[in-house]
């Protein structure tokens, strides 16, 4: 049983590839906790789509015992988080869990839009923070000049911060050391009735889902039966154990001590996150406050590319929520696609891995539609509807106005690219909020509505400031705005995958661009076709594509020039039958890409 005076529960904290996972393998490694063998880059992300794109999606822990230069062992409880917006969800998870932060900063690249809001969660989590200055190595690595940049932009004291080179290895004993001389260690009372909190689940195939926990007060052991206060489910339980990164199983999980435990449970939806694990019998009164439920931010229909899947799609999806809370479906049915699922998501980095973990994990082959965010509808009889899908917009003589989701957008920018910035945000219907300067960099505050955001947004403002610029966004509320809903007819039938909500006074030039893309993207018929963009019954862009046409008077040499007319006549009418009747095959890839606007 460990000493709660001698635990340390602690999480990596930093923008996206500033060095959070490197720098927990390298403490891993130093603690030997994983024989150099098994050592492996990356070693908490364990899913393959993560070690490919080189990022963090679910927050990992590991438990590491440390022998301290006083002589004492040390149990440290390491949690990793992700650095990406979308994943926002599970830092903030993460930290309640854990009473200190590493606040991981690149020496080469100073303090970044998500480092903030990653810092800022943890100071309002009351944590206590240990600056870190990462990649010393790199001769681009100017520590004095971040460090001042840490407390100038967020006012914590560095300078004491740590020197670190997670790649060789430099300052990791320090860093070590620092965790256990500067952070706190929990507080927890053993005689109380078991509180722990529920921080994380997943669904394993052989031992149903596993539950991580972080105990507040009391002990859970082996054998014992516990309730969960929100679902007031019971469940005897079957093991305990800690990550080692691998499963070790132990007896029991004191005050201060996180842990996993298995309890027969068939579904992750009866084990929700942020919810107090007590003991059946004589249990705590008071729940631990839970956490703020994720909220999907943008929506999108995930079609099978066969009908025949559909089953195959379902199951897989119910699986995927399984291990993902924070992801939400229903059923919808679309004329040109057949029958699928809206999904919410946390922003499009998130619609991308769920998507690729259905395509990769379970075989199929999806069709994603475009994108949307939720409006709110008013309707002239007072009342106020959500439109998560464009394709169910009321009929407009119904509607009193609409409102769109605005977002407060934080951008880090190097001078020379402001410019550029500021132009891009402008297209994109921003409003300037504040801006100041940190050193040779600007801080941008706008605020932005979310449809222009979800699109393309970040590419784009990577692509003018060279990949420079760091962006980070919180939801503001909702506002008023000229919006209407532009659709697409393709062969004069509408193609409701392709309609979008569209800004009133952008409409038209929105409409070309779209239905010429679609001129290229959709391959010839026999048949010319026509493709249209419209708002309500008025056509606003319009482009034919031509049809592959059979050369009939090839055979006609010479003779009168009425024969080949007949010939062509007979073609003609041909044709018009066949427009009447025929059906358009759009490609997969041709929503994908017609969705994605270069301006």
């Amino acid at each position: 049983m460990t000493d709660i005076s001698k635990i340390r529960n602690f999480s990596i904290v930093a923008h996206i590839d500033h060095g959070k996972s490197t720098l927990a393998d390298r403490l891993i490694q130093e603690t030997g906790t994983v024989k150099e063998r098994d050592m492996q880059q990356q070693l908490l992300d364990t899913m393959d789509i993560e070690r490919e794109r080189g990022i963090t999606i679910k927050a990992n822990t590991v438990r590491i015992d440390y022998d301290a230069d006083d002589g004492e062992t040390y149990v440290l409880n390491l949690m990793d988080t992700p650095g990406h917006v979308d994943f926002a969800y599970e830092v903030s998870r993460s930290m309640r869990a854990v009473e200190g932060s590493l606040l991981v900063v690149d020496s080469s690249q100073g303090v970044e839009a998500q480092t903030l809001a990653n810092v800022y969660q943890a100071i309002e989590a009351g944590h206590e923070i240990v600056p870190i200055l990462n990649k010393i190595d790199l001769p681009a690595s100017e520590p004095d000049r971040v460090a001042e940049q840490i407390e100038d932009v967020i006012g914590i004291d560095a300078s004491g911060a740590i020197l670190v080179s997670a790649k060789t290895g430099q300052g990791i004993h320090e860093t070590l050391e620092a965790i256990v001389n500067h952070l706190p260690a929990p507080v927890g009372d053993r005689d109380a009735p078991l509180k722990a909190m529920l921080v994380d689940s997943w669904y394993d195939s052989y031992l149903g889902v596993i539950v991580l926990v972080r105990i507040i007060d009391g002990v859970l052991k082996k054998g014992d039966r516990i309730r969960m206060m929100n679902t007031n489910a019971v469940y005897p339980v079957d093991r305990i154990g800690v990550f080692r990164p691998q499963m070790e199983p132990i007896d029991q999980l004191g005050p201060g001590e996180m842990g996993f435990l298995t309890a027969s449970i068939k579904q992750v939806r009866d084990t929700r996150v942020g919810d107090t694990v007590t003991h059946e019998k004589q249990g705590c009164v008071e729940a631990l406050p839970g956490f703020q439920p994720a909220q999907p931010v943008v929506f999108c229909g995930l079609f099978p590319v066969d009908n025949a899947e559909f089953e195959d799609l379902r199951e897989a999806i119910s699986k995927l929520s399984l291990n993902d809370a924070s992801f939400s479906s229903e059923m919808e049915t679309s004329a040109a696609l057949g029958f699928g699922f809206r999904c919410g998501f946390l922003g499009l980095l998130h619609l991308e891995v769920i998507r690729d973990r259905l395509e990769r994990e379970y075989d199929i082959d999806l069709i994603t539609t475009a994108p949307s965010v939720i409006y709110h509808i008013y309707l002239r009889d007072g009342s106020m509807i959500e439109l998560h899908n464009p394709a169910d917009m009321p009929d407009m003589s119904m509607v009193e106005h609409l409102e769109e989701p605005r977002i407060k957008a934080t951008i880090l920018v190097p001078d020379e690219y402001l410019g550029d910035v500021l132009k891009l945000c402008h297209d994109r219907r921003g409003i300037q909020m504040d801006l100041t300067y940190a050193g040779s960099r600007a801080m941008v505050v706008y605020d932005l509505p979310l449809n222009e955001v979800v699109f393309d947004f970040y590419d784009r403002l990577k692509s003018v400031t060279k990949g420079y610029a760091s962006f980070d966004y919180a939801l503001e509320g909702y506002r008023e705005d000229r919006l209407v809903k532009m659709s697409i007819l393709v062969n004069e039938e509408p193609v409701d995958a392709l309609s979008t909500m569209v800004h009133h006074d952008r409409a038209e030039a929105r409409g070309r661009a779209m239905v010429e893309k679609l001129k290229d993207l959709i391959p010839r018929h026999m048949f010319k076709i026509p493709i249209q963009a419209a708002i309500g019954g008025r056509v606003i862009a319009r482009e034919t594509l031509s049809a592959m046409r059979k050369d009939v008077t090839a055979k006609c040499y010479g003779g009168d020039a009425s024969r080949k007319k007949k010939l062509l006549e007979k073609q003609k009418k041909g044709k018009k039958k066949m427009r009447q009747f025929g059906k358009v095959e759009i490609p997969q890839s041709a929503f994908i890409s017609a969705l994605k606007m270069d301006d």
